[in-house]
């Protein structure tokens, strides 16, 4: 009894801690502008399920996708283990699913099998990260923080694994023994072969307190794993499934149309417009940003974006601005962008909605040499496992400093004067730019 007491307590205090976090992220993202995405549903739960669920844009990197699969599986499948732990948990029961009899028996074999792929995956990806060092692993922005995090995150899932595999394997040693409360139930074929032959031999109150150990670090590990997750990349495990399923479907060349412009180009362009049948603008209403200068001025789908980011640097290992030496990274644009999200809210509930702490997206996290290295090429969004779309905060943020403050590189400016004036780039008239052919 005491211990369903203790394990209600803990699940409690986990709950309320994750649902906490949860909501300050939620809000944070509702600080973005709004945005309409209710259109192609279909279309959106089938990208959801093959991008998230499916993993399908991983398969660019065949090695690593099936590791990362492995891991993913695990996850979501040895969960189901997990639902039976909560329930033995609060009940103080003991296999409360083993009523499924052979089911149950084939279920925790395919558990410890998983287990062990899991283990020796996490194993793989910690080589690869800080033995072999692959590249797009570290960066400017990969700090020491974000390199913790992943290795962090890693060795919690090898210890994890490995305590339950110790912990079934007391469990199997007890149960030959017909002690109390452990019904003869499932099947160990891992935990047998690893971890048994080391513990034959030990007293029955030996192998109870292993197991007993094992079963509640198991538990309480996936408890503070869970409020992690929250402040750590691994988010994404959460994340991943909103946002591929409110991830841009159009062409990934097409940029939207701020409405204010467009309906001055509109205008323009139309000779039999009335510039005086336009509704006179409200005085009383705060005025447009043309563009982004802070998190807020993005829409809620960009902000949602950054809390999804895995920071695996598959875009800015595609990036040819980054391949050139340039300051741009994807990665840290995205990594940016959360980071300055979270300082907002954390003002927030310390200072109230109209505080200004003086800083901005713009500048303070990403400067403008990052914006006009970047080439529009979508390199970056094609490569994200988890349609992420570094670009639209890109664009955004340079059209904040070439509509708000006149602010863009002397090439484009030469650029536009040159269509302005000769209806092409290039600063020749257009009475001269046939004499090529008649020199020739």
């Amino acid at each position: 009894m005491i211990q369903q007491i203790l394990f209600c307590i803990a699940l409690g205090i986990a709950i309320f801690i994750f649902s906490k976090n949860l909501k300050f992220i939620i809000r944070n993202i509702k600080l973005g502008k709004d945005l309409d995405v209710s259109d192609r549903k279909p279309e959106r739960i089938t990208t959801m399920l093959k991008v998230a669920f499916g993993q399908t844009k991983m398969a660019a990197r065949p090695i690593p996708a099936i590791l990362h699969f492995i891991v993913y599986a695990g996850f979501m499948i040895i969960n189901i283990e997990v639902l039976e732990i909560l329930i033995d948990g609060i009940f103080g029961t003991h296999r409360v699913l083993s009523f499924l009899g052979p089911v149950y028996d084939f279920a925790i074999g395919f558990f410890e099998v998983l287990a062990l792929l899991v283990l020796v995956s996490c194993v793989v990806f910690l080589v690869r990260r800080n033995v072999l060092r692959i590249k797009r692993f570290f960066g400017r922005e990969m700090t020491s923080w974000p390199k913790a995090d992943a290795n962090y995150i890693l060795i919690i899932e090898v210890v994890l694994m490995t305590a339950l595999l110790k912990m079934n394997a007391a469990d199997y040693l007890l149960q030959q023994m017909d002690a109390d409360h452990y019904v003869k139930a499932g099947s160990f074929p891992i935990s047998k072969a690893l971890f048994v032959p080391f513990f034959e031999g030990f007293s029955a109150e030996t192998l109870m307190l292993i197991e007993r150990v094992g079963w509640w670090f198991h538990i309480l590990g996936i408890l503070a794993f869970l409020n992690y997750l929250p402040f750590s990349k691994h988010f994404h495990i959460i994340m991943a499934f909103p946002n591929t399923y409110f991830s841009n479907l159009d062409a990934k060349g097409r940029f939207t149309n701020m409405p204010e412009v467009k309906k001055e180009v509109e205008l323009m362009m139309d000779p039999t417009a009335d510039p005086f049948a336009v509704p006179a603008p409200d005085t009383n209403a705060e005025p447009t940003r043309f563009g982004a200068k802070d998190v807020t001025d993005l829409n809620w789908r960009q902000l949602m974006n950054a809390y999804t980011c895995t920071e695996c640097g598959r875009c800015t290992s595609e990036c040819p601005a980054n391949q050139t030496g340039k300051l741009l990274s994807p990665r840290a644009i995205m990594m940016a962008t959360r980071d300055r999200l979270d300082e907002v809210g954390k003002n927030i509930d310390k200072h109230g909605e109209k505080h200004d702490d003086g800083k901005a997206l713009l500048r303070d996290y990403i400067s403008e040499e990052e914006l006009w290295a970047c080439t529009s090429c979508n390199a970056c969004v094609e490569a994200c496992p988890v349609n992420i779309d570094p670009l639209s905060i890109i664009m955004d943020l340079r059209r904040y400093l070439v509509l708000e403050e006149s602010k863009a590189p002397q090439e484009l400016n030469m650029m536009s004067t040159n269509i302005e004036n000769n209806g092409a780039p290039w600063q020749f008239s257009q009475a001269d730019r046939l004499k090529w052919a008649q020199e020739s």
